[in-house]
């Protein structure tokens, strides 16, 4: 059967879910950056509930085509989205789980992370980098953490790390061998990393010290949730990253309030 038009309409699920976190995304955005929706407006004169749409209508046509082209690409290679497709399509439920796995290790990724920060600093040493800790910020945290776990998951698991396995299963004749796979793992884990970085730019400047740091703290939770993806599938991965947003944007601001 042609494999083409579920990865089409299963890419089109996730556009729509990637749109709606997007638009939830935005009370945060402005916690962190409060002139930022302010100055999109004077620079394009549009109001703000059109900036917003506008933003989450790109993110989802973006997640829309990287996942479509993703899921195409990986499915050889046994990557994809079992469940999803399972309860989209009628399809037969994968035999094994893996729910609390997932979930306990997106809350063990978050707190390797804040061992890491303790030990080595905050990603960000700069007064608005992080407010002070209020029920208020831990909200907003709740709302964000749906973008992590599906926009981010489809562009850098399913698309970035279904490419790049692609790519090196050229030299292991097309077979999804442990090292193309591991690969392709890490270089998703470093550019989840490096794409926080024009964040990170706009709150500090860039120096050799932040980049690692930003790199580092993210590609670590990018590895595990890369990990997941092929193991498990992609649904998998999207609630580790939502259980690690919930430590990292959620409790960690409630337990300094």
């Amino acid at each position: 059967m042609n494999e083409s038009p579920p990865q089409l309409g299963l890419a089109a699920l996730l556009g729509l879910a990637s749109a709606i976190a997007t638009a939830l995304l935005f009370p945060y955005v402005l916690a962190l950056q409060p002139d930022a929706l302010a100055l999109a407006q004077t620079s394009t004169g549009w109001p703000a509930w059109g900036m917003v749409a506008l933003q989450a209508a790109q993110a989802g046509v973006m997640c829309l085509l990287l996942g479509w082209a993703g899921l195409k690409l990986g499915a050889p290679l046994g990557l994809g989205a079992p469940w999803f497709a399972a309860w989209l399509y009628g399809r037969p439920r994968p035999t094994r789980s893996g729910w609390a796995q997932a979930a306990a290790l997106g809350i063990v990724a978050a707190l390797a992370i804040l061992a890491a920060i303790a030990l080595f600093g905050a990603p960000i040493e700069h007064p608005t980098a992080t407010p002070p800790p209020s029920l208020a910020f831990a909200l907003k945290g709740l709302l964000a953490a749906p973008y992590g776990a599906i926009t981010e998951e489809v562009m850098l698991r399913a698309f970035v790390m279904g490419l790049a396995a692609w790519l090196l299963s050229r030299f292991s004749g097309r077979q999804p061998r442990s090292w193309v796979m591991l690969a392709a793992i890490i270089l998703a884990a470093l550019v989840f990393g490096l794409g926080h970085l024009p964040a990170a730019a706009r709150l500090a400047p860039l120096t050799a010290d932040l980049v690692m740091r930003v790199i580092g703290y993210n590609a670590l939770g990018g590895f595990v949730f890369g990990w997941l993806y092929w193991r498990r599938g992609l649904e998998h991965a999207m609630l580790a990253h939502f259980c690690a947003d919930l430590v990292l944007h959620v409790a960690a601001p409630l337990g300094g309030a």
